[in-house]
């Protein structure tokens, strides 16, 4: 089967319905015929890559209501940021294989966290397998986009993050190009350090639509790092052309609000780096009215579906390569459809 353009991406699975980075999440992101998934990747005390957006993980998990583990409670300050809560890095992957999935947007997504607690917390080698397993039954290449999170502040744990990255996927048979792997970060350190490992794949470039990549930042000093936005500009693709395959913009950057709100894009970001050689995914495609443009949105209040063909369709004639979504059977039907 043909690989569709763009690319629909299962974002963290298909979390418009189940937990997020819930085995039930992938598996139904899988069945609903995404060209790709999404994980997530932090670090156990015990260095096992486990899935989950952030290391903070009181949010998506029910360590706090775990009384066993209520010592674990914490403060630390993650890529300049303070975070009070439970980290992945203070549990092994023993411990934390007994915590369970919980959805994060409950208020919003009361149908997903009706699925709570039912689900252990996944390894990276658990939605690899899952993945392969799924390509092989639907006789259908299906993608990997693994986003690797914060790989200096495990850095400064003492983890070599490239290094393990780069055995997991050998050990898991997806680094050799045989299976369609894209790695992503919005460190692009970690990016060239696992390649530097052998590693095959694609190599995406995450930006912010504000501020500062920490990996620079920590390097360079705030002052000297560059910020995402002059990345995103045509002289900052210039230097980053040839480096990395292309870049994944939060959709803010191609939707090119004004003032008051109002979308005046598709900005020309799309245009500027297919001119250089790059690919644009973009990310996260939500239907439900907290997520959308205000123009977008209907008075049936923040978990209702507003007009989100609206929106999308800016972004999808804007010409991006590749989207992440949370709905993935509207993601396959919309983004498909042309």
């Amino acid at each position: 089967m043909p690989r569709r353009t763009p690319l629909v991406i299962g974002h963290r699975g298909a979390p418009g319905y189940r937990p997020e980075h819930s085995r039930s999440s992938y598996a139904l992101a899988l069945a609903m015929g995404v060209d790709a998934v999404e994980p997530d990747v932090v670090l156990t005390r015990d260095g096992v890559l486990v899935v989950r957006h952030e290391n903070e993980i009181s949010g998506t998990t029910d360590v706090a209501h775990r009384p066993e583990f209520a010592d674990r409670r914490t403060s630390k300050t993650i890529d300049g940021t303070e975070h009070v809560g439970w980290f992945t890095e203070d549990f092994s992957w023993a411990e934390l294989s007994t915590l369970r999935c919980r959805e994060r947007l409950p208020h919003l997504r009361a149908t997903s966290a009706s699925f709570d607690d039912a689900q252990p917390v996944l390894r990276l080698r658990d939605v690899l397998d899952l993945v392969r397993v799924a390509s092989l039954e639907q006789g259908r290449e299906i993608g990997v986009v693994l986003e690797i999170k914060h790989a200096t502040y495990f850095h400064s744990l003492g983890f070599d993050v490239p290094a393990i990255v780069a055995a997991e996927l050998a050990a898991a048979g997806w680094a050799d190009g045989a299976l369609p792997l894209t790695i992503e970060s919005f460190e692009s350190t970690v990016l060239l350090r696992v390649r530097e490992h052998g590693v095959v794949g694609t190599w995406i470039y995450l930006l912010e639509a504000s501020g500062r990549p920490f990996d620079l930042v920590a390097a360079l000093g705030k002052a000297s790092a560059p910020t995402y936005k002059r990345t995103a500009s045509p002289e900052g693709l210039d230097e980053i052309a040839g480096l990395v395959d292309g870049i994944s913009v939060d959709k803010k950057v191609i939707l090119a609000p004004d003032r008051l709100g109002r979308v005046t894009g598709p900005s020309p970001i799309v245009t500027d780096a297919h001119a250089r050689g790059l690919r644009v995914f973009t990310w996260t495609c939500r239907p439900e009215n907290a997520f959308l443009a205000g123009q977008f949105r209907s008075k049936a209040g923040d978990a209702a579906l507003g007009d989100w063909q609206g929106e999308w369709g800016v972004i999808r004639d804007a010409g991006v390569d590749g989207v992440f979504v949370d709905h993935a059977d509207l993601g396959v039907a919309f983004f498909g459809a042309g």
